[in-house]
């Protein structure tokens, strides 16, 4: 059985199990052991194994039953204790409420006696005192202070204790009777109060905070309390204002302040505000007064530029104090002294604003005007100069003498810059000084300003000038300046654009004057549009115009119908190569001066005149065949120059041209089928026939034959 229990293993492994009892078995190894393999004998091994298995499992069956008898028989025992426990357990609990009920009892009996005793010992210590405060007063009475509390300096704590009771008392004596003894209490009690005050204020100077603490205590109860906290808020201030940085000393102040009030006064949060009322009221209003008074009537700039830096240096000081403990409303409380300080300022902010921004903006304008040696002429207004734009806007024509501005466009980034610059500081300083009530109204103001001087005065005048200044359509050589004008009134726009939308938007976007203010925006964008679209309008007939007099001083009829057929050495004309110069750089320049879908649309309108130009110019001419040859090469390079424009319906126009041209040298015999080809098919007959007359040879009855 030894044996068979050194086979188990942890953990048990069948196989493992039969492998090892196989190998200790003699006769059990299948090759190169010490015996041969013998089954029977391994049979028998097994045999007898397996009976041992049977004997341990019986065995060790007999042992767990024997356990669970056991464990059984002491699950019972313990049971039963557990129930004497719960049973003692309840004894005593009853035993504990009996005797809480008793501790109860007596303690209502204790506390009966104790409300007895206090009953009579209240009266009793009242008494004791009463007496006192009347031996006190007999000694004020009599006129000599002899008790050791009052001589004592030692004592002034109980002393100062007493003469305040008496001092209560006096005042309930009548006067007749009486006076001489309320004077003497009256003076001791301003003694002693004078007392306890240099008390503190010596305390104070020596760093001695519990000291400081135990006098502010007893000087609670005296009319002068009032006096000592003064007393601690100037003696705190004495050597604070050391820096160039009042704002700065302030803070500091108040936050040193802040951390030992609450050690010596009972109500610091009192103190506190009362300290920082003083430090607004005297040192910041005194400072901002000096600041601003010396500016406010000579230099607007100064004043305006010191007032918001006050203004806002103050209002960032008032945040740092808002983590004090100040009391309950504390946001009204700093905003009182802020309000206090600037009000007189404030009042008439926007006025000083308003007239400031005009005259700065006015003097930019003119200085830029002086450097230009230019004098600005009167645009005009009211019902003569309305009748003239509705006239220009109707029929295109310039009216008034044309000026030559020698180039200049009258328009100056730097300009546009400076008045930006000035608006967008007034409107920080708008939203900065303004009630929250006027701010909308207040912004719209400044905004006004800014649309009078930088659109009306300065862009405006720029269109007047630019569209007074552009020749007419029949001049020859002319300088156009126009578009100059265009791209520099576009450039400035997106930057009064932006101002608008970064500045103004965020001051009215909540308010009435919101569509105020879009509104008149709105009416700028379309006014100034408007006078764009004239100036680009008469801009392109003075192009086409100069077209016309390329065309007609080097156009020469013998150009498309040479005396020599048979020497024609060109491939273009002269006419030809000048107008196609002249097109593309002014092409360059309209992609210079615009941007967006403005370019596509003004190269359309321009295309399109070029086309309409170049058409009716061909139809001037009678054409021989080498002639038709030369304008078919013409209008080719006309195409070519086209393409530069990148707009579809021009490079058709120019495509449905060239087909045209080719009437001009097809064989009569072929005429109809060229008609009918895919560019010309969709063309008016009479069209077609225009071309066709243009051949030297459509006299002949065999062409009008053909094309009849």
């Amino acid at each position: 059985m030894a044996t068979t229990a050194e086979l188990f293993e942890e953990p048990f492994v069948a196989d493992e199990y039969i492998e090892r009892l196989v190998w200790r078995t003699p006769g059990g190894g299948s090759r190169g052991g010490p015996e041969a393999f013998d089954p029977k004998r391994l049979l028998e091994e097994f045999v007898n194994h397996i009976q041992e298995l049977q004997i341990m499992d019986e065995r060790i069956q007999r042992k767990v039953e024997k356990l669970e008898q056991q464990c059984q028989k002491e699950a019972k025992e313990f049971a039963r204790k557990v129930q004497d426990l719960q049973k003692s357990n309840q004894v005593a609990f009853q035993h504990f409420q009996e005797l809480d009920e008793h501790i109860s009892y007596v303690a209502t009996k204790v506390c009966h006696l104790g409300d007895q005793l206090e009953g009579v010992n209240t009266p009793r210590q009242r008494a004791v005192e009463a007496q006192k405060l009347m031996k006190y007063f007999n000694e004020f009475l009599d006129g000599e202070l002899k008790s050791d509390v009052f001589t004592n300096s030692e004592k002034i704590k109980e002393a100062a204790d007493i003469i305040q009771k008496l001092h209560l008392i006096a005042q309930e004596l009548p006067f007749d009777r009486f006076s001489e003894v309320k004077s003497k209490i009256a003076s001791k009690y301003h003694d002693l109060e004078c007392q306890l005050i240099q008390e503190f204020t010596g305390a104070q100077r020596r760093g001695e905070i519990s000291r400081m603490r135990e006098v502010a205590a007893v000087l609670l109860h005296f009319k002068g309390y009032s006096h000592c906290v003064d007393v601690y808020i100037k003696q705190c201030q004495e050597g604070a204002y050391l820096r160039n940085d009042i704002f700065e000393d302030a803070a500091i102040l108040c936050q040193r302040v802040n951390k030992q009030v609450g050690d010596i006064f009972s109500n610091p949060e009192t103190v506190l505000a009362k300290l920082i009322q003083n430090v607004f009221e005297i040192k910041l209003q005194s400072f901002v007064k000096d600041q601003l008074e010396e500016c406010r009537k000579s230099d607007a700039e100064q004043y305006l530029k010191s007032l918001y830096d006050l203004y806002t240096r103050t209002t960032n000081l008032s945040s740092k104090l808002m983590e004090f403990n100040l009391g309950t409303d504390k946001q009204t409380f700093l905003s009182k002294l802020i309000k206090s300080i600037f009000i007189s300022y404030l009042e008439n902010y926007i006025e000083v604003e308003t007239g400031y921004l005009k005259s700065r903006s006015a003097m930019i304008l003119q200085r830029y005007y002086d450097s230009k040696n230019h004098q600005k002429r009167s645009i005009g207004t009211g019902g003569i100069q309305d009748l003239k734009e509705r006239i220009r806007q109707r029929t295109n024509l310039p009216l008034g003498p044309s000026i030559d501005t020698h180039g200049e466009t009258f328009l100056s980034q730097e300009v546009v810059v400076n008045l930006l610059q000035e608006t967008k500081q007034a409107f920080e300083r708008c939203h900065r000084l303004s009630d929250p009530s006027d701010l909308p109204r207040n912004a719209f103001r400044i905004f006004t300003i800014l649309v009078e001087f930088l659109c009306i005065e300065h862009i405006d005048y720029a269109l007047e000038t630019g569209l007074a200044g552009i020749p007419s359509s029949d001049s020859r050589n002319a300088n156009l300046y126009f578009l100059d004008v265009v791209h520099q009134a576009n450039t400035i726009f997106h930057l009064f654009d932006k101002q608008f939308n970064d500045h103004l938007m965020p001051l009215i976007s909540s308010s009435p004057k919101l569509s105020e203010c879009l509104q008149k925006k709105k009416e700028i964008i379309e006014q100034m549009e408007m006078k764009l679209d004239t100036g680009i309008d008469r801009t392109l007939n003075c192009m086409i115009g100069q077209m016309k007099h390329i065309l007609a001083a080097e156009q020469k009829k013998t150009d498309f119908k040479p005396e020599d057929e048979n020497n024609v050495l060109i491939q273009y004309t002269n006419a030809c190569v000048k107008v196609c110069a002249y097109v593309r750089k002014q092409v360059e320049k309209i992609k210079n001066s615009m941007d967006g879908k403005n370019v596509d649309t003004v190269l359309m309108e321009l295309g399109v005149r070029f086309h309409r130009l170049i058409y009716e110019h061909l139809q001037q001419y009678s054409y021989s065949c080498m002639g038709g040859m030369l304008a078919i090469c013409d209008v080719a390079e006309y195409r070519k120059c086209a393409k530069d424009f990148k707009i579809p319906l021009v490079l058709q126009l120019f495509d449905t041209l060239h087909a045209l041209c080719n009437l001009l040298v097809v064989n009569p015999d072929n005429l109809k089928q060229v008609c009918s080809g895919e560019q010309l098919a969709n063309l008016d007959k009479n069209i077609l026939h225009s071309f066709v007359q243009l051949r030297a040879d459509y006299r002949s009855a065999r062409l009008a034959r053909h094309f009849s």
